[in-house]
């Protein structure tokens, strides 16, 4: 086969507007991996997040995790790669957002490897909705003042809000760090009218967990075919040699995209990576 290498992403793409998979998806993708296809997934969820929904099929290549910020592997459930914020910078961030009334949610990793969420008290409402619908994650934990100290590294730093209450934020701390921090503005596709406006690391970014799975995988960028359907997709079809878009894609991926597909409630992926099989066959 020509093109034997996919990474795809999960909500919005490979998964359906419940984020669930359909049975189709994954017998297509079970037997893809059989034959021999390595078929991956980029997301901005962490594993345990991820790894609820899809646990179903039986992942053995690096997972892109975090946006990037974490490769995972599967099998080892070890960190294999990946970019993490300095303390200092995380600690800043959370000091800009808590003068304009913001607390955000700390992605991090601990000395094991472990994913862990800190968080102060909830009270607003996207927060708690988040929170609420991860009930008893193992991850989450409530400090009495937020900060990031030497012993964790940071993956993300998350704020859930409006448009209006998150974008004088987002520009001060772009003021501030310039492109030493990464910077992600994009609407929730879970909780009604709210944003997600996440800061990590410049390199902690699909476009750069694409560069270090191809390398895992022992090819480049261009010999991936990847799959997406939202702004944080954009790096990967910057990098990948095919770039696939569900219809339901934003604009601006499916004007870069190789080609469009059905959406993900129409198992456009699915159907894409069988159509390869039968051509290859």
């Amino acid at each position: 086969m020509a093109n034997k290498h996919f990474l795809t992403d999960l909500d919005g793409t490979l998964l359906q507007s419940d984020a669930s998979l359909s049975e189709y998806t994954i017998n297509v993708i079970k037997h893809a991996m059989k034959q021999g296809i390595i078929i991956s997934y980029a997301t901005a969820r962490s594993y345990m997040s991820s790894n609820k929904i899809v646990s179903i099929i039986p992942w053995k290549y690096p997972i892109v995790l975090y946006n990037g910020a974490v490769v995972f592997d599967p099998i080892s459930s070890k960190v294999i790669g990946g970019y993490w914020l300095d303390n200092e910078t995380t600690n800043q961030i959370i000091d800009l957002g808590r003068k304009q009334g913001l607390i955000p949610f700390l992605f991090a990793l601990d000395a094991e490897d472990k994913e862990r969420v800190f968080h102060e008290k909830l009270l607003r409402i996207g927060d708690i909705t988040f929170y609420e619908s991860r009930p008893n994650d193992p991850r989450f934990g409530e400090m009495p003042l937020l900060e990031c100290s030497h012993v964790f590294r940071t993956l993300i730093v998350t704020y859930i809000g409006l448009l209006h209450e998150l974008e004088p934020l987002k520009d001060e701390v772009q003021r501030t760090f310039g492109d030493r921090v990464h910077v992600h503005l994009m609407k929730d596709q879970y909780i009604k009218d709210h944003y997600f406006l996440e800061f990590s690391h410049s390199k902690a970014n699909k476009k750069e967990g694409l560069k270090q799975w191809a390398e895992l995988m022992q090819c480049t960028p261009e010999d991936v075919t990847v799959f997406g359907d939202n702004l944080n997709d954009l790096g990967m079809f910057e990098a990948a040699g095919t770039k696939v878009a569900v219809s339901n894609a934003h604009p601006t991926l499916i004007e870069l995209s190789t080609l469009v597909v059905e959406s993900n409630d129409e198992d456009g992926v699915a159907k894409y990576i069988e159509r390869v099989i039968e051509e290859e066959s």
